[in-house]
């Protein structure tokens, strides 16, 4: 008896997480109305210049992550203004569930759902309203952590996991990764070799059809790169060299 309750209510839950799943899904990628999202901002290594760059940290200044999605959607006929807004929320003081690189799918999973738990937990809502995607930013001092841990964005859920720098002269190459786990989470693939990091032709590059090919001025966003040689890629400095490319544009619902 209570073995049969235990697997309807098991049931019940995997039922109402899908449901919920495939609700986002489609309400995130329709573009009827702008989509709402929440940057949290993390002290990623513990550090006082990381408190510091936080504390300073205000809405405008993601302002170049929307006119860059403003002007990229009108590119494929998506004419709404700002279709991605974002908010800075209040700093969280917690860090997130962490997830060992190279982890196997059951992994994922348990570790996503964790990590959804840990989201609804101390997250709140910027100005009393549900943000519709919830970006967690950990910020590290580039003198204590010259190196970053791998960002994530999940399609379920609709968050991320972004690990940036501190520092003002990287804002630029911050904002790309933000925009890039961004659209992670409203279906986007990466489109790059995971073995050497350079883009993957055709998809990932701004201009596959380019004369000579090599070296490409833009970099695809789900690529993460601007292709220079055959075997050399080097990072954005900003969004004005990123481009979002056709295939990216299908999976986030901007074209057919």
């Amino acid at each position: 008896m209570w073995r049969r309750i235990r697997i309807a209510i098991l049931l019940l839950i995997l039922l109402f997480v899908a449901l919920n799943t495939y609700f986002d899904r489609v309400y995130s990628t329709d573009w009827d109305i702008p989509l709402r999202a929440a940057l949290y901002p993390i002290n990623g290594d513990g550090t006082a210049e990381s408190e510091r760059f936080i504390r300073e940290l205000q809405t405008d200044q993601f302002g170049a992550i929307e006119r860059f999605f403003e002007s990229e959607a009108r590119e494929y006929g998506v004419t709404m203004q700002r279709p991605i807004r974002l908010t800075r929320a209040e700093q969280i003081r917690e860090l997130p569930p962490i997830i060992a690189p190279g982890a196997g799918a059951l992994t994922v999973a348990w570790w996503s759902l964790r990590t959804r738990y840990w989201a609804w937990r101390v997250a709140g809502d910027p100005g009393g309203i549900a943000p519709d995607i919830k970006l967690f930013v950990l910020y590290h001092d580039p003198k204590f952590s010259p190196q970053l841990s791998h960002s994530i964005g999940l399609q379920k859920g609709l968050f991320g996991i972004v690990n940036v720098f501190a520092d003002r002269r990287m804002m630029g190459a911050n904002d790309t990764v933000i925009a890039h786990e961004l659209l992670h989470t409203l279906g986007a693939s990466d489109k790059y070799d995971p073995r050497t990091n350079l883009p993957s032709h055709p998809a990932g590059y701004a201009e596959p059809d380019r004369e000579p090919l090599h070296p490409q001025e833009y970099a695809e966003l789900m690529a993460g790169r601007i292709p220079i040689e055959d075997q050399r890629a080097e990072i954005p400095e900003s969004l004005q060299e990123v481009i979002i490319g056709p295939r990216t544009a299908a999976e986030i619902g901007w074209t057919e």
